[in-house]
């Protein structure tokens, strides 16, 4: 351990900045649907609501496809304390210069 690194120190904040392009909305959709009906811990009522929204939107379709926990599984020595995440669809140029620093943060 570091002299900078107290014993009370113990987690690290990750930030993750994605931007993805859909190519297959449908096979998307499709495999939101599978996630959502897959889960039984949801309520039957929730798990119609769900897949009706992922397939308005395709962001929110990323969302039930995209899980934390994923990312860290398999880390060792690492538990995941909390995770807190979001999709919205974004306007991308991909001949912009990106950061992966979102304009409206303020520092």
């Amino acid at each position: 351990m570091t002299d900078d690194m107290t014993e009370e120190t113990r987690h690290v904040r990750v930030r993750v900045e994605l931007v993805l392009e859909i190519s297959e909305p449908d096979e998307l959709i499709r495999a939101a649907w599978a996630r959502i009906e897959g889960d039984e811990l949801m309520p039957r009522e929730e798990r119609d609501l769900a897949s009706q929204a992922v397939s308005r939107d395709e962001a929110e379709a990323v969302a039930y496809l995209i899980d934390p926990l994923d990312l860290v599984g398999e880390v060792p020595g690492v538990v995941l304390s909390q995770a807190s995440w979001s999709s919205e669809l974004a306007e991308y140029d991909p001949d912009e210069p990106w950061d992966g620093e979102d304009e409206d943060e303020e520092d």
